[in-house]
């Protein structure tokens, strides 16, 4: 065969990864190998043709139980043999180098890839066709010679099915907006087939608004918020069903619009509220659907009993609730029991009140109260699992809302109470995002984003479980990959600043700058920071406009963002004269603008009791301030600093002056991203690993 260039397909090695793998030569035989070992180094890398993956991964990998320089050369004998059984047909599929191995992408073509670019560009008949072509078959079915290369093999099938799932969404999106509901119809029952584990997609979207409540008893009790927080979860096991984040109800039901005002804002197809009323120790709880466009009342329903009917075994929403909401939306009920929750009232009351306070994280004192709350109600039972998820949540929001000096602390803390709920729940795929969030802290991303993954196949209808993963991806560099499961969040969760910061970061390292402006417009216009716009703004060249946009966000400072941490309190004068420093260095284009605010945040880390603050370390990204950024994250991550890295991967000037930087990959090896990259495939920017050119 003829090597120079790329092959048309029809000359091309065809590779079969769903079920047995396979690899057929031109003439359609099959390439018989001998090497079972050199046949799985085959099915990896045909995963994501042309990323490389290191020989020290696939040592560990296939040789788990030999010492590292014993499983390296029988990696290096098994290479041997594998590209001299391959030289009669392709002599130069394999790319080997001392450190890396990769597959030539101008020579396969493997169902995979097909099915990706088919949902991405392909028809409907297309679509169904690729889909139909691999319904029921597992990607690498067969390959299962440990526990080492199961898991990491596990790991890369979420992460395909996910990108799976995003595309075919978005392609159901596309011929929604066009009218052609049939090929949508068909689109779904094909993905059905393909994947058991999203057979419906969500014929109905809800927002289940906060439940009134009207209580004649002096106690807190918090009986409304359980109402809600049971029927969530019930409606979060039935396919057919996605529900809109907390967040974003919580931010739109505060604002005083209609039903339909509401329904417009959150893109929802309907609307659940209800009410809950105790009279000394009865307790009445009304519910009905609301359909979303008309305002009509779908279906309705009413629950009487005591206290210790609707409450004493945890399931406030019963089976005949659930059955008739999903009656009425044309969905089938889901058949998991309710959870298990606590056998205490009084633990369940604190529970939902810590849960309650901790969705208000600007409230002085909100914080500190939910945690306190929770750990009463743990105290009265230990074994609540989802409570220690709870206080996991708490602790994880004083460290990106509260000034402190503990955040790795702080964090090692949320992860010890998360790991309890797992013990107790392995379910509960929230706490998994929480290790995942802790692991960056522990300078190992890659263990991060497996934790992120797994968290996903557990809750891919949790906004925040959605956010994680696509974060981790982002900080990794993978904006590409990024991208859907960012998008994916806000839609489920469409009115929380958060998400908008993200994407506006995610299109921003894309080079896609309008975009990035809008989504950083959006943060601004749902009550948070400006600066996601105006480093969008400076990037497209409107330099004036950037500076006066940054600027604007001085009036977030002391709510949104925090004051630089623990320093003395600014005056008015330091404060405009801090932000006046920092936008013209940051969006003026001005070299001396943008070294006077290196210098001042050089002076910062070197003086401020919290050195490692995302108040220094943010900014330091935005200049493209290399030094500082590698000293400030060698010497140490948290969570509300790691944030930084979602616009680390630009390529715009001052920014890519960080990791085109001489030492910005010793400095990736030593914070565990290079590992990352080695598991999981290398950045956008990166394609592979420079220090073996």
């Amino acid at each position: 065969m003829n090597m120079e260039g790329s092959e048309p397909d029809w000359q091309k090695l065809r590779v079969s990864l769903f079920g047995g793998f396979k690899i057929f030569q031109p003439d359609g035989r099959v390439l018989e190998l001998s090497n079972r070992r050199g046949r799985a180094i085959l099915a990896l890398l045909c995963l994501a043709p042309g990323e490389p993956i290191s020989r020290d991964q696939l040592a560990r990998l296939l040789w788990p139980r030999r010492f590292r320089k014993q499983a390296l050369a029988s990696l290096r004998q098994c290479l041997y043999e594998l590209t001299r059984e391959l030289s009669p047909v392709a002599s130069d599929l394999l790319d080997v180098s001392h450190s890396q191995v990769r597959i030539n992408p101008d020579w396969v073509h493997s169902d995979l890839t097909g099915l990706l670019a088919t949902l991405s560009d392909g028809d409907a008949p297309a679509i169904i066709d690729a889909l139909n072509s691999v319904s029921g078959e597992t990607l690498l079915s067969d390959l299962t010679f440990n526990d080492e290369l199961k898991v990491w093999i596990e790991a890369r099938r979420l992460q395909i099915n996910g990108r799976l799932r995003i595309l075919v969404n978005s392609r159901l999106s596309a011929f929604a907006d066009v009218g052609d509901n049939t090929s949508a119809t068909e689109i779904v029952r094909a993905w059905s087939g393909f994947d058991r584990a999203t057979q419906n997609q969500p014929k109905a979207i809800l927002a289940v608004l906060p439940f009134e409540q009207y209580d004649d008893q002096i106690e807190d009790f918090f009986l409304a918020d359980g109402a809600v927080d049971e029927l969530c979860s019930r409606l979060n096991d039935v396919d057919g069903v996605a529900l809109v984040g907390r967040t974003s109800i919580n931010a739109v039901s505060e604002q005083g619009l209609t039903l339909p005002e509401m329904t417009q804002r959150l893109n929802v197809s309907h609307i659940v509220e209800g009410s809950v009323r105790r009279r000394q120790n009865i307790v009445t709880l009304d519910i009905r659907l609301v359909d979303g466009s008309g305002g009509y009342e779908v279906w309705s329903d009413r629950i009487e009993g005591t206290v210790d009917d609707v409450v004493g075994s945890r399931q406030v929403i019963g089976a005949n609730v659930i059955a008739g909401l999903c009656k009425a939306l044309g969905v089938t009920a889901g058949s998991k029991p309710a959870r298990r929750m606590t056998a205490s009232r009084k633990a369940y009351a604190l529970y939902l009140q810590g849960r309650s306070l901790t969705q208000k994280p600007m409230i002085e004192n909100a914080l500190e109260t939910a945690i306190d709350v929770l750990e009463q109600a743990l105290s009265i039972d230990p074994d609540f699992a989802e409570c220690w998820t709870a206080l996991a949540e708490a602790v994880i929001s004083t460290i990106v809302h509260r000034p402190s000096l503990d955040k790795v602390e702080r964090s090692a803390l949320a992860a010890s109470h998360a790991g309890r709920a797992l013990a107790l729940n392995p379910e509960q795929g929230y706490a998994l995002s929480i290790l995942s969030i802790h692991e960056w802290t522990r300078y190992d991303p890659a263990k991060a984003l497996e934790y992120a993954l797994k968290a996903y196949a557990l809750e891919p209808n949790n906004s925040d479980v959605t956010m994680r993963l696509g974060s981790c991806l982002l900080y990794l560099g993978r904006t590409r990959e990024a991208l859907p499961y960012i998008e994916a969040a806000i839609e489920q969760d469409p009115a929380y600043g958060r998400n908008y910061a993200m994407l506006s970061s995610a299109f921003f390292n894309l080079g896609d700058f309008e975009a990035a402006r809008e989504a950083g417009q959006t943060v601004a216009d749902l009550g948070m920071p400006t600066v996601w716009c105006a480093l969008a703004q400076a990037a497209m060249g409107d330099h004036d406009a950037a500076v006066a946009t940054y600027c604007a966000s001085r009036r977030f400072l002391g709510t949104a963002i925090m004051p630089l941490s623990q320093s003395t309190p600014m005056s008015e004068e330091a404060k405009d004269l801090y932000f006046e420093m920092g936008s013209k260095g940051i969006c003026s284009g001005n070299p001396e603008d943008r070294e006077k605010y290196c210098s001042l945040l050089d002076l910062l880390h070197a003086t401020l009791p919290n050195p490692h603050d995302h108040s220094i370390a943010l900014p330091a990204v935005w200049m493209g301030h290399a030094d500082l950024v590698m000293k400030l994250f060698r010497e140490k991550i948290h969570p509300a600093n790691a944030v930084s890295f979602a616009n680390l991967w630009s390529d715009t000037d001052p920014v890519r002056r960080i990791w085109q930087h001489p030492d910005f990959m010793s400095f990736a090896e030593d914070i565990g991203m290079v590992a990352a990259w080695e598991a999981f495939g290398w950045p956008d920017l990166i394609s592979a690993d420079p220090r073996t050119n």
